[in-house]
């Protein structure tokens, strides 16, 4: 069922309390970017926790779909592993896919990364999201970045580990992106 835009906009004012008659209104501006979140060929120091904890949703997801295609009726319900060039193979197209998904918005004046896997925190009634432009590309970057500082074979065995183990190997840690010294850094600036 396909509903035209004034029909949804005219539901959408019933959800809201007091309905026509009081003549709520909702308004909603889109992030104002600074010219490092413009035109930046890297992720902003400021969203690189987000980006982190997207990129290990990806992979966790990509590898799972991956590893749920191996179980069969006859395995017995044992988790199977995948061989080294499907999972090589499996956290290359993690990286390479399109992000379209993902974008930067911004709630209670902080820009945030906003997409699957990404924890929306305090929902705002109402919100715009930026998406393409560089973002896409900066998250495949991010991706690749980390595939090679800590490799496939690391990135898989924590994965096994689950995909807790998984964000604490690429975003926590001394350094990492969503270190405690990571964020001091980023106050700081």
């Amino acid at each position: 069922m396909t509903l035209s835009l004034p029909l949804l906009l005219l539901l959408g004012a019933w959800a809201i309390p007091g309905g026509f008659g009081d003549r709520a209104s909702l308004t909603a501006t889109a992030p104002q970017l600074d010219d490092e979140e413009k035109y930046s060929a890297h992720m902003p120091a400021h969203l690189r926790c987000d980006a982190c904890r997207a990129v290990v949703y990806q992979m966790w997801h990509y590898l799972a779909k991956a590893e749920a295609k191996l179980h069969t009726p006859d395995s017995g319900g044992q988790r199977q592993e995948l061989s080294e060039s499907v999972y090589t193979d499996v956290l290359d197209q993690s990286c390479t896919q399109t992000w379209q998904g993902y974008g930067i918005r911004e709630v209670n004046q902080v820009k945030r990364l906003a997409g699957p896997g990404l924890s929306k925190g305090p929902e705002p009634t109402i919100s715009v999201m930026i998406t393409g432009g560089p973002w896409p590309t900066r998250l495949s970057t991010t991706c690749l970045h980390y595939l090679g500082e800590f490799g496939e074979d690391q990135i898989y065995e924590a994965h096994q580990q689950g995909r807790g183990a998984l964000e604490t190997l690429l975003c926590g840690g001394p350094g990492g992106a969503c270190s405690e010294e990571a964020t001091i850094t980023r106050t700081e600036l």
